[in-house]
């Protein structure tokens, strides 16, 4: 009788591997033709003025050719990026609030934190539909609308950042703590990158 071989697994393994390294090839080849585009460009040129330019065009680079070198449309999709990250996160948090096993510390934080996120998604839609609202506002009515986005973008921001404060010390597991943290950097990222979209927008 023959001796049973393992070579299909491995096999298997292997082709899945080449498909997502090829697949990983291909999307990067298509993400550096984009980047040299006019459009692609605009972006680049505009998230210098944020404070993590990196995390800024990368997350805008997808949306270079909708954005069209248009500076309204930059911060509006800036701020939808960060309504999605922010709702995303807001998933996350409720999920772990239900696990079982929670020290009353780590049920405490992430019940914090489940209304600081949700407190940041708010303040963060009403921030896109008053820029969507603005139509083509000038003079006071344009400063009224610009000073709204800019109170209510800073205001999540701090909402975000008062969520991983409650996670400091040693009372808060290490993965939760580590997850809620790695999630809040990026929102916070994303969301003073679209601050700094917006006051640049606002001082045009």
């Amino acid at each position: 009788m023959a001796t049973p071989t393992h070579t299909t697994p491995l096999v298997f393994s292997l082709l899945i591997f080449s498909f997502l390294y090829a697949s990983t090839l291909i999307s990067s080849a298509s993400a550096a033709a984009g980047a040299t585009s006019p459009a692609a460009s605009f972006v680049r040129d505009s998230c210098r003025a944020t404070t993590f330019p990196a995390v800024c065009f990368q997350s805008l680079s997808t949306y270079a050719a909708s954005i069209n070198k248009n500076p309204k449309q930059l911060v509006l999709t800036a701020l939808s990026v960060s309504v999605d990250r922010a709702e995303s996160t807001k998933t996350f948090v409720a999920k772990l609030t239900r696990f079982r096993g929670l020290k009353p510390r780590e049920k405490s934080a992430l019940k914090d934190c489940l209304e600081e996120v949700s407190d940041s998604v708010e303040r963060l839609s009403k921030s896109v539909r008053e820029l969507k609202n603005m139509g083509t506002a000038r003079g006071p009515e344009y400063i009224w609308h610009m000073s709204n986005l800019q109170t209510w973008i800073s205001a999540a921001l701090t909402d975000e950042s008062t969520c991983t404060d409650g996670f400091s010390g040693r009372a808060v597991n290490g993965r939760i703590k580590s997850s809620i943290r790695a999630r809040m950097t990026n929102v916070a990222q994303v969301t003073s990158n679209a601050l700094a979209l917006c006051n640049k927008y606002g001082g045009k």
